[in-house]
């Protein structure tokens, strides 16, 4: 038997191959194209989304696995959720209408996603190939988050009650390790009133990054709108301890027989009732935390361990069962509990129930305009409406006895539609009626229909007797209400004060800086980082700039360091340059400051420093000029030695010294920068008078001459301006010559 080798050409396995992938493509095209959330929720292209929210939930129900035990119901389900997502979300609708995608990270649409995977069922080489679950766990499908949904829902509610919520995505291998541990701790946090949500890591970009959350697993403690990171390992334990940490500290207060009956008396300063807890455990319940949580604005909460010896009279006092947790809910009159709940199994739903049933005092006050408005809702049906009876009182002891009067009243006459309040008239200034009876029917705008009660209010029996007949006939007519009055939004007394809000703020800020230092990635510490290292640039610039700011200061031009600001003083001082002042005003100045000294004589002083102030005063409050004069019948040879010293005045050097000494220097302003050894002169206006001439003394008198004087000085000001504009032209001396005093001079 001949065996013969076969004789197909090896192109022929490629053309094979070729078409073999060519039916898997369409077969894959195929199956993208038959995925359609319109048809799986069985609604049109043009459905609104209330009829695509009415659908979703008919067919969940109807899918439910819990409820339909068809093997196919699991997998629907998450096919009706899938499509729900895409519908629900507008953007993710259109991407849809328009391209076939689901999601804008994918390029080629998540149609073709659900192909590939389609393909890899039918061929056996899905996700369980590799060890994979499913992409995404049924238990977490109605737990996922969307970014309209968490800021209209979760975050709001986030102010009653924690969220632990668990950044996850498709493919993520640490995500299916912590599974097990996360599944434990919703099905033991979520019965005591924990909100669980989950985000997809690939699917909600803009939530992911409202979070901060860049990396799956992230899980994330939500509370009072304020996210943080747990960084531990994850353990159920751990999980419990971190929504327990994320909670304010003072929520629940340790009660023993000490404190008890300031605990109980405090409803008065607090505006709440109160609730104590009986158990036989040491430390506070978690339970017993979140729903102190949940109403801490409305009730104050104790904590009392039976099996402590310092509460053995509180047991006794109030006859508690110390096989069973107990609560007792007290409100003004706390001698007895006005309610009391006790069971071994002590569940959120009926703790919630029990305390939402006590949240207000028999008269509480009104403290805020929220307050206002629980206890006189808005109603749009009569039968629903409330009527508040509201008492204005004050905080003088000589208001206590009608006070109690009024609780008296309220405790014997309590109804469904009856509600009783008080204010402080110091407290609420717009409510200047004595007692008003306000109806619940309200306009935005506060209007409410009342009817003041005449004799006003004062604890007897008489106004007991009449508030009780006014009350009977409202009852039967509610037109009896016939004053109507528009109310402004009551003041909020118990907002905490500006400075505890920011303090608050500031201790917020920064442990989150604290906490990203510490935990963060690089990615995520950017940003903080980025901040430190610019306050610290500006803060370590400022130093440096101060500490060469002299220097600095020497070598730009005057009028750039110079600020004309208005004087500190409505004088400005002037000092004479003496051999004790000299250095220190002129030789030893400081770098950039200038001393403007006027030049006189003793019979010219007084005329030329009046002008002289006049004139500099308003250059006084800048703080690099200083102000001094110079007598030249004491130190006649100073100026003309400076004179001779400068190398680009105009003088002759054949001039005698015999007439630089009868020279008249009388009237003349040197602007000295003793640092730069240079000076700017301004010289006098010429009057015509010369006090050496005799002729001169017989032809004007002494109020001439001392106009003549005061004359000298008249464009001093338009000379200061070009000086701090930096114009005049400077004369440089080599050295600042010595001041020798006149032997001359008595």
């Amino acid at each position: 038997m001949t065996v013969r080798g076969s004789s197909r050409h090896p192109g022929t396995y490629g053309v094979l191959l070729a078409i073999f992938l060519l039916i898997l493509s369409v077969h894959l095209v195929n199956t993208a194209s038959d995925y359609d959330p319109y048809k799986i929720l069985g609604v049109s292209r043009s459905a609104s989304q209330a009829e695509i929210k009415r659908a979703y939930k008919s067919l969940a129900r109807e899918w439910h696995p819990d409820k339909n035990k068809d093997p196919k119901a699991e997998d629907m389900f998450i096919k009706i959720s899938k499509s729900y997502e895409i519908l629900s979300n507008e953007e993710r609708r259109s991407n849809f209408d328009r391209y076939g995608q689901m999601d804008d990270n994918q390029p080629f649409g998540q149609s073709q996603h659900q192909g590939f995977r389609s393909f890899h069922n039918s061929f056996y080489f899905d996700e369980s190939f590799f060890h994979f679950p499913r992409s995404r766990d049924f238990a977490d499908s109605k737990y996922l988050l969307h970014h309209a949904q968490f800021n209209s829902d979760v975050l709001p509610d986030s102010h009653r009650r924690p969220y632990l919520i668990k950044v996850t995505s498709e493919w993520c291998f640490a995500c299916i390790h912590i599974e097990p541990v996360w599944k434990e701790t919703v099905q033991e946090l979520e019965p005591l009133g924990v909100g669980i949500g989950v985000v997809d890591l690939g699917y909600e970009r803009r939530l992911v990054n409202q979070l901060g959350a860049h990396r799956a697993p992230s899980i994330i403690g939500l509370v009072n709108g304020r996210v943080t990171f747990f960084h531990q390992a994850v353990v159920r334990e751990h999980l419990r301890q971190f929504i327990e940490d994320l909670m304010p500290n003072k929520l629940v207060e340790k009660i023993t027989d000490n404190n008890y009956l300031s605990f109980l008396d405090s409803w008065h300063a607090e505006n709440k009732p109160s609730v104590l807890l009986f158990d036989q455990v040491p430390v506070v319940p978690l339970l017993y935390k979140l729903t102190a949580f949940a109403f801490r604005d409305y009730v104050r909460f104790g904590f009392v361990d039976q099996g402590d010896m310092h509460c053995t009279r509180l047991l006794r006092q109030f006859n508690i069962n110390t096989y069973a947790p107990t609560m007792l809910l007290f409100k003004e009159y706390t001698e007895k509990p006005v309610d009391i709940i006790q069971a071994r199994g002590m569940k959120r739903q009926i703790m919630d129930e029990f305390v939402s049933n006590n949240k207000f005092l028999q008269v509480p006050r009104l403290v805020n305009q929220q307050l206002f408005d629980e206890l006189c809702p808005v109603k749009q049906f009569h039968r629903r409406r409330k009527y508040c009876v509201l008492l204005i009182t004050g905080e003088d002891p000589a208001f206590v006895a009608g006070n109690k009067a009024f609780l008296d009243f309220a405790s014997a006459n309590r109804k469904d539609i009856l509600r009783f309040a008080y204010v402080y008239q110091s407290q609420q200034q717009p409510l200047y009626f004595v007692v008003c009876l306000y109806r619940g029917k309200r306009s935005q705008a506060g209007k409410v229909l009342y009817r003041s009660v005449s004799g006003g209010w004062n604890g007897s029996e008489e106004d007991k007797y009449r508030l009780h007949e006014q009350l009977e006939l409202l009852q039967k007519d509610p037109a009896y209400l016939s004053s109507d009055a528009t109310l402004p939004e009551l003041n909020n007394e118990m907002a905490p004060i500006f400075i505890i809000q920011w303090m608050n703020a500031a201790y917020d800020y920064i442990i989150q800086i604290y906490d990203d230092l510490l935990y963060s990635n690089w990615r995520e510490m950017m940003p903080i980082l980025s901040l430190i290292f610019s306050a610290l640039f500006i803060l370590f610039g400022t130093v440096i700039i101060q500490a060469f700011s002299r220097n600095l200061l020497s070598s730009i031009c005057f009028h750039h360091l110079t600020l004309n600001r208005p004087p500190k003083k409505d004088f400005v001082e002037v000092t004479e340059l003496t051999d004790i002042t000299y250095i220190s005003n002129l030789v030893k100045l400081m770098p950039g400051h200038i001393n403007v000294v006027l030049v006189l004589a003793n019979v010219s002083k007084n005329a030329l420093l009046r002008k002289f102030a006049k004139e500099v005063f308003s250059f006084s409050g800048t703080q690099t000029l200083h102000f001094s004069f110079l007598n030249i019948d004491k130190h006649c040879n100073w100026m003309p030695s400076l004179l001779r010293s400068t190398s680009g005045v105009a003088e002759s050097k054949a001039q005698s010294d015999e007439d630089e000494e009868t020279s008249d220097y009388t009237g003349h302003v040197l602007a000295l920068n003793g640092h730069k050894k240079y000076f700017c002169l301004f010289r006098p206006v010429f009057t015509g008078d010369d006090p050496n001439d005799s002729s001169s003394e017989s032809s004007f008198s002494s109020d001439n001459r001392r106009k003549s004087l005061h004359h000298k000085l008249d464009r001093l000001g338009l000379w200061m301006e070009r000086l701090m504009e930096g114009t005049l032209p400077r004369l440089h001396v080599p050295a600042w010559p010595s001041l020798d005093e006149n032997p001359n001079t008595s």
